[in-house]
């Protein structure tokens, strides 16, 4: 009988691109359950949506004098065309800024004051006078409590993952006007968390199939004993608190944004023409909840969320399983998107295939112990796992089948032991491989999907086709036999991690059967029937060259604004190649995704350029315009971030922040620096 569950991938904050470390974490693991789940016939709805209120983007939108709804309708865009592009095959994608979901919350707000899980306090919290504002979440910034980082946002250090309280940071300062906050009186509203402690712990100790960090991680929360939690906000972008009266305070984004996953499936199931659908998704206990995310967000998922599902008290389903993964570090250091340490998903989409992002992801998912993105590291395991073992095996049969047999799938003789055992042996690992997948061991599921490979390729050099064909046709035609139905069942395993590579093997073969309704492990035997066609044959895998990767790594460094590791002294002659001119800007705007990083058009006195400047957390696009700097004219043009950079603006970089060199005196676009 077919399970059911409701999977759902933490939502995506629609305040900057996705970056590899998101991918890695949470999207690509829980695509690989649920496209393996699919396979083996269970009843399967994948959920997400973007998370769109909160505080950093009512402060992006500030810095970039727009509105909150633009930032979060950009971004939007931005990541659900990632995902589709990285072939995240959820069935329904939301938005926390739909109507429905506004209801959805406010109701849940409503019903837990009704039960008494939710009261009226007074809190302190941090107040700029100069911007006559409570500072709540990033609109602070000072340094960490616990590691002592510098530049520390008011919700989470970036070095050490804490979750932090503004009032906690030391030296504290207002993103808005750089000024010192003082500490005030606010009133807000309280989540009773205090009131589930002994119900979460009851329910914790009965999951003994969870990952034990996760269990102990909320545990050890427990222990310390359960803090009631203010649940709101003195702002105005988000889900308005449901009090008659109340003005300028909002639903807590992690409030509401789980209520996401609930809001999502209604819309789900109102699309399908099934309204009351969802219910069978959240209310019937036969349903299994799993919930993927990182390490950071199993608080509010295991512990602050089920709260809130037991104070409504409506028989809405727990989480089965929270299968939360480490951190992805990139090049042995923490991703940090406010430095531009980062691969931003969308523009390595724009260079490399989505199937290898979701192979070398897959190959070092962070399941147990955070790992790290290495270009070099990329570059191996694509070429000499993806493009020398499993590419290679797949073309070579095809190739040599369309050679020597007509391009048919040729029928069987006697099958020896060799033959025997090998199939014998895929077939075993097939059902290895969805144990794997089936535990959240995806690193060690997609190893076995290799060895399978590689099996295929000792048994290929075993039999050598390339001699028996001349001497022993039929059992040339047994080897060939055998090898497309390893290809066959690779194209079968490989589809849940790399669906579009899985279904061009699959293509190669003129037949009926869809990849994607096999039944996982049932459908193995002469899985490619004797008599099968053969269709054009290509190549899957390009190799990566040193050149690219090291364009990729000295891009990595332009965008974080770090310099290089060396600098060789140059001589006069070499100096006098760079040239310097003075420039007058005649329009500046921020790069979506970076708050660092401006285009700016300039005058350069013989016509105009497109210069990308890492300047931006020191000068706002609008008093950029119609000032002189100097920048060099002669450089090759870069892509950095997707956008085209025609030269380098001259600036010094300082502990007080960066400042432009400008024209001592009168001069005009295109005089000339010496």
């Amino acid at each position: 009988m077919a399970a059911r569950f409701l999977v759902t991938a933490a939502l995506p904050y629609a305040n900057g691109p996705l970056h590899v470390g998101h991918i890695a974490g949470v999207y690509l693991p829980a695509d690989i359950y649920v496209r393996y789940k699919r396979l083996r016939g269970d009843d399967v709805l994948f959920i997400c949506g973007t998370d769109e209120y909160g505080t950093p983007i009512e402060v992006t939108a500030r810095q970039r004098g727009v509105s909150p709804q633009e930032v979060v309708d950009y971004y939007y865009r931005v990541i659900k065309e990632s995902f589709d592009r990285l072939e995240i095959s959820f069935d329904y994608f939301s938005r926390t800024t739909h109507e429905q979901h506004t209801l959805d919350s406010q109701e849940f707000f409503t019903k837990l004051l009704g039960n008494g899980y939710i009261y009226r306090g007074v809190q302190q919290q941090l107040y700029c006078d100069s911007c006559g504002r409570f500072l709540v979440d990033r609109y602070v910034e000072g340094v960490c409590p616990r590691c002592g980082a510098a530049e520390q946002r008011g919700n989470q250090c970036e070095e050490c993952s804490a979750i932090l309280d503004p009032n906690e940071l030391v030296d504290p300062r207002c993103v808005l006007c750089g000024s010192t906050p003082r500490p005030r009186e606010t009133e807000h509203w309280f989540l009773r968390l205090s009131a589930f402690e002994d119900r979460l712990r009851e329910w914790l100790e009965k999951n003994k199939h969870w990952k034990s960090n996760v269990v102990k991680f909320c545990l050890n929360w427990i222990e310390q004993g359960l803090v009631d939690r203010a649940i709101t906000r003195d702002m105005e972008w988000g889900v308005p608190v449901p009090i008659p009266g109340v003005r300028g305070k909002v639903l807590y984004v992690w409030f509401d944004a789980p209520i996401g996953y609930i809001t999502a499936t209604k819309e789900w199931a109102l699309e399908r023409g099934d309204p009351s659908a969802w219910e069978r998704y959240w209310k019937d206990p036969e349903t299994r909840l799993v919930h993927f995310l990182a390490k950071d967000n199993i608080p509010f998922h295991a512990i602050i969320f089920p709260s809130m599902l037991m104070g409504v008290g409506e028989g809405y389903v727990l989480p089965w399983n929270i299968p939360a993964n480490e951190y992805l570090n990139l090049e042995g250091r923490h991703i940090s998107t406010s430095r531009n340490w980062a691969i931003w998903v969308h523009d390595f989409l724009e260079r490399f295939p989505a199937d290898y992002l979701r192979y070398y992801l897959a190959a070092i998912c962070p399941e147990t112990r955070d790992s790290s993105f290495s270009w070099r590291d990329f570059q191996e395991k694509i070429n000499n796992e993806l493009a020398d073992v499993l590419g290679n095996f797949v073309h070579r049969t095809c190739v040599f089948t369309h050679q020597f047999f007509g391009g048919v799938v040729p029928e069987p003789g006697t099958m020896d032991e060799e033959s025997l055992t090998t199939i014998g042996d895929a077939k075993k690992s097939v059902s290895s491989i969805g144990d794997d997948i089936e535990n959240f061991r995806i690193k060690k599921a997609l190893r076995q999907v290799m060895q399978i490979a590689k099996l295929a390729n000792k048994y290929f050099n075993m039999k050598k086709p390339w001699e028996t064909v001349k001497v022993d046709r039929a059992g040339c035609a047994t080897t060939l036999y055998v090898c497309h139905q390893l290809v066959g069942i690779l194209a079968h395993v490989l589809y849940p991690f790399m669906p579009s590579s899985a279904k061009k093997i699959w293509g190669f073969y003129k037949t009926d059967k869809k990849l994607e309704e096999l039944r996982w492990g049932e459908e193995l035997d002469r899985i490619i029937v004797p008599g099968t066609k053969l269709g054009k044959v290509f190549p899957l895998f390009e190799k990566i060259d040193d050149a690219a990767v090291e364009r990729e790594i000295k891009n990595l460094r332009v965008l974080s604004g770090e310099e290089a590791e060396e600098h060789k002294p140059i001589t006069v002659d070499e100096f006098s190649k760079i040239e310097m001119r003075v420039a007058r800007v005649e329009k500046a705007e921020r790069i979506p995704g970076s708050e660092k990083l401006l285009k700016l058009v300039l005058d350069v006195g013989r016509g105009k350029k497109q210069v990308v400047a890492g300047i931006g957390k020191d000068y706002s696009p609008e008093h950029l315009e119609n000032r002189l700097l100097v920048v060099v004219t002669n450089l090759k043009p870069a892509k950095i971030m997707g956008v085209v950079s025609e030269g380098m603006v001259l600036a010094i970089e300082s502990s007080e922040g960066v400042s432009l060199i400008v024209p001592d005196k009168k001069a005009v676009p295109g005089d000339k620096v010496s």
